[in-house]
C-alpha cells in the first residue's frame, strides 16, 4: 500500500481520505482547522502541522480545497507540499481551481521533475466517503497508470479528457452549466408560486420531465420545501466561486457565456445577501428580490 499526502479535509475531503484510509494506505492528513481531522486520526490516519510536513516521504500528495487561494497556499505556500516532495511522487489535484491556476500548478510541479494531474471530482459528500466518485482526469497517461492503485479507492468512475488542464476545464463547464441550471431553477419555482400552483408538485413534475436534470430535480425540491440549510451538500459561496472560474474559461477561449454571466450576477448577490453559507438554492431569493423591485 502506497503513502499518501491529503490536504484539505472539509466534507468532501473528509470522504476521499477515508476511503483511501480504508483501502489500506497509509495516510498522513493536513488541515488548517485540525480539529476537522479528528475522526481520520482515530481510524489511523496521521496529523501533520503543516503540508509539507503532511508531504514528507510521500508517494502522491492530494489535495481537496475550496478555490485557487487554498491551493496555492498548500503547495507553495510558506512549508507548502511542493517544499517537501520529491522525484517521483505524483501531485494530484483534486480541487475546483480556475484553469490558469491548474495551468501554473503543474508547471511548478513540472520543474520539480513531479508528475501531475489535475482531478476534480464529481459527486455528493456521501459518495465521497462511500468511494463512489467520478473523476474528471487531466494529465499524462503514464502518470494516471500510476496514480491508478490510489484513485481507484475514491472513485467508481474516471473520465479522461486529455493533457493537463482538460479535467479541470470540463468540470468548469459541467459547473457552469449547473449555475445556469440552478438560477433558472429558481425563477421557474418563483413563478410557479405566484400562479398559485403547488411548489411540491411542481418540483416533481420538473425533475421528471422533459427539461428535468439532476440540478433541476435536486433544487427544485429544496425550493419548494425552502430547506436552505438543511443537508448543505453545496453553498452558495462554492456555487459562486465556480461559477466565476467558468466564466473565465468561457472567456479564455473565446465565448460570450451570456448565460453563464447572467447566472454569476445571481450567485453573487445571493452571497452580498449573506446566503454564502448556505444552499446554493438560495439564489431564489435573488429571484425574489428582483421580482418585489420590478413590481414597485
Amino acid at each position: 500500500m502506497g503513502r499518501i499526502a491529503f490536504c484539505g479535509l472539509g466534507q468532501m475531503g473528509r470522504g476521499m481520505a477515508g476511503s483511501l484510509l480504508r483501502a489500506g494506505h497509509a495516510l498522513r492528513v493536513w488541515n488548517r482547522t485540525p480539529e476537522k481531522a479528528r475522526p481520520l486520526v482515530e481510524a489511523g490516519a496521521r496529523l501533520a502541522s503543516t503540508p509539507a510536513e503532511a508531504a514528507e516521504g510521500a508517494e502522491i500528495a492530494i489535495s481537496m480545497v475550496a478555490d485557487d487561494a487554498a491551493s496555492r497556499a498548500v503547495w507553495l505556500g510558506r512549508s507548502g507540499m511542493l517544499d517537501a516532495l520529491e522525484s517521483p511522487a505524483l501531485v494530484v489535484e483534486c480541487s475546483t481551481l480556475s484553469h490558469a491556476w491548474v495551468r501554473a500548478l503543474s508547471e511548478a510541479a513540472g520543474a520539480k521533475g513531479l508528475d501531475y494531474l489535475d482531478c476534480p471530482v464529481t459527486g455528493l459528500p456521501d459518495a465521497a466517503a462511500r468511494g463512489r466518485l467520478t473523476l474528471l482526469i487531466g494529465g499524462q497517461e503514464s502518470a494516471l497508470r500510476r496514480a491508478e492503485p490510489f484513485l481507484d479507492a475514491m472513485a467508481r468512475k474516471k473520465l479522461v479528457f486529455g493533457p493537463v488542464g482538460a479535467g479541470t476545464a470540463y468540470k468548469l463547464i459541467v459547473n457552469l452549466l449547473g449555475a445556469v441550471e440552478i438560477a433558472a431553477t429558481a425563477e421557474a419555482m418563483e413563478i410557479a408560486r405566484r400562479a398559485g400552483l403547488d411548489p411540491e408538485q411542481v418540483a416533481e413534475a420538473l425533475g421528471k420531465g422533459a427539461a428535468g436534470s439532476f440540478h433541476v430535480a435536486r433544487q427544485a425540491r429544496i425550493m419548494a420545501s425552502e430547506a436552505h440549510a438543511e443537508n448543505l451538500a453545496f453553498s452558495t459561496d462554492l456555487r459562486r466561486k465556480d461559477t466565476r472560474y467558468g466564466v473565465a474559461l468561457a472567456r479564455e477561449q473565446g465565448v460570450a457565456a451570456l448565460l453563464g454571466e447572467l447566472a454569476l450576477e445571481r450567485f453573487d448577490r445571493a452571497s452580498e445577501l449573506g446566503f454564502g453559507a448556505e444552499n446554493e438554492s438560495r439564489v431564489l431569493e435573488v429571484v425574489r428580490n428582483e421580482s418585489d423591485a420590478q413590481r414597485e
